[in-house]
C-alpha cells in the first residue's frame, strides 16, 4: 500500500498518452498490478468515452484506474466528460493544462482523488490552492508536454511544502528509476514512453518501431507543434517539416480541434525511450519493471549494510 491507499504490485501509473492509451492498455495495466489510465481526448465523442469507461470498469474487478481530463476552457467537451467521470467513478482523476478546480466537487462527491498535472512549484501551489488532493509532477525528460526541472530536484522542491500524494514523471522507464523516485519522495511514478511499445497500445506499428529504434539523443523538445513545449521523436518531427526554432501555433486543447492531425503523425516520446527495444505485452513490461525494482532494492540494502545504516 502507499500514501494513496492503492493496492498495487508496483507504484506505477501507465500514463495517459494521446492516441496511445485505450481500453486494452488500461485493462492490461490494471491486471498487471499498476494503475492504467487514458485521456478522454482519445475519444472523438462523449459516447465513445462512455463506451471506453464501461469496458474498463467491467474488466478490471475494482482495480484502481485513472481518467485524464484537460480542464482548459478551450476543451468544449469538458462538462460531458466530467459527467461520465461521475458515472464511472475512477479512483484517480488527473487534470491537465488547466486548473483542477472544475473537477474537484464532482470527484470528491464519490470519494475519488484529484491529481493535478504540474510542471513547476508555482503551478503546484496553485493547484493545491484550487483543491487538488495531490500532484502529478511532470519533470524534464517526460514525453508529450514536458517539464523543465530534473525529476529528483523537482520532487525535493515540492516536498519542501507538500506532504500529500505525489506522482513523478520524466524519463523514468525502468525499475531502478521507479525505486529512485520512490526513495526521493514520490508515491507513484508517471511512466508513459515505456508503454508506447506495448502490444495493447493504440500506437500504430511505425510509431512502435520508431520508439524501439530510438535512443535518448533522438528526442527533441519544441513548442512548435502545439504551442507548449513537448518532447518528440526527432525522426517524425523532422519528417513533418518542423524545426526546433520554428514558430509556435496558438494554444488550443479542444479535443475536436486540428491538434489531432498534428499529433497523429508527429510522435511523442520521453528521454527513457532507450528502455524500449521491441514490442512487449504490458504484463511482460511490468514483470521487467518488477525485476529492476527488486534489484535496486537489493543494491540499496547492500549500501545501507556497508555504511552501518538500518
Amino acid at each position: 500500500m502507499n500514501r494513496l491507499g492503492l493496492n498495487l504490485r508496483l507504484p506505477v501509473i501507465a500514463a495517459p498518452m494521446f492516441l496511445v492509451s485505450g481500453p486494452a492498455l488500461v485493462i492490461a495495466a490494471c491486471r498487471a498490478g499498476i494503475v492504467g489510465s487514458f485521456p478522454t481526448t482519445n475519444c472523438r465523442t462523449a459516447a465513445e468515452v462512455d463506451a471506453w469507461m464501461g469496458e474498463i470498469t467491467a474488466a478490471i474487478d475494482g482495480a484502481p484506474w485513472a481518467a485524464n481530463l484537460i480542464t482548459h476552457s478551450t476543451n468544449t467537451r469538458r462538462a460531458d466528460d466530467l459527467a461520465l467521470v461521475a458515472k464511472y467513478r475512477p479512483p484517480l482523476v488527473i487534470t491537465a493544462l488547466g486548473s483542477p478546480a472544475p473537477v474537484i466537487e464532482t470527484v470528491h462527491a464519490y470519494g475519488g482523488t484529484v491529481l493535478a498535472d504540474v510542471i513547476d512549484p508555482t503551478l503546484a501551489r496553485k493547484a493545491l490552492a484550487a483543491g487538488a488532493d495531490g500532484l502529478a509532477c511532470v519533470a524534464t525528460g517526460a514525453g508529450g508536454h514536458t517539464g523543465k526541472y530534473s525529476p529528483l530536484a523537482f520532487v525535493s522542491a515540492v516536498r519542501a511544502f507538500f506532504d500529500g500524494p505525489l506522482a513523478l514523471g520524466g524519463g523514468i522507464a525502468d525499475g531502478a528509476g521507479v525505486a529512485a523516485a520512490v526513495a526521493a519522495g514520490a508515491d507513484l511514478i508517471y511512466m508513459g514512453t515505456r508503454f508506447v511499445g506495448a502490444t495493447e497500445s493504440l500506437a500504430v506499428p511505425a510509431y512502435k518501431a520508431m520508439v524501439a529504434e530510438a535512443g535518448i539523443d533522438d528526442i527533441v523538445v519544441s513548442g512548435a507543434v502545439t504551442g507548449t513545449p513537448a518532447s518528440w521523436l526527432r525522426a517524425s518531427f523532422d519528417a513533418a517539416g518542423y524545426t526546433v526554432d520554428g514558430g509556435a501555433p496558438e494554444r488550443n486543447y479542444d479535443s475536436a480541434a486540428d491538434g489531432r492531425a498534428r499529433w497523429r503523425d508527429i510522435w511523442s516520446a520521453g528521454q527513457g525511450v532507450h528502455a524500449t527495444t521491441g514490442e512487449q505485452t504490458t504484463a511482460a513490461i511490468v514483470d521487467d519493471l518488477d525485476r529492476g525494482f527488486s534489484a535496486a532494492q537489493v543494491r540499496l540494502a547492500s549500501w545501507c549494510g556497508r555504511t552501518g545504516h538500518s
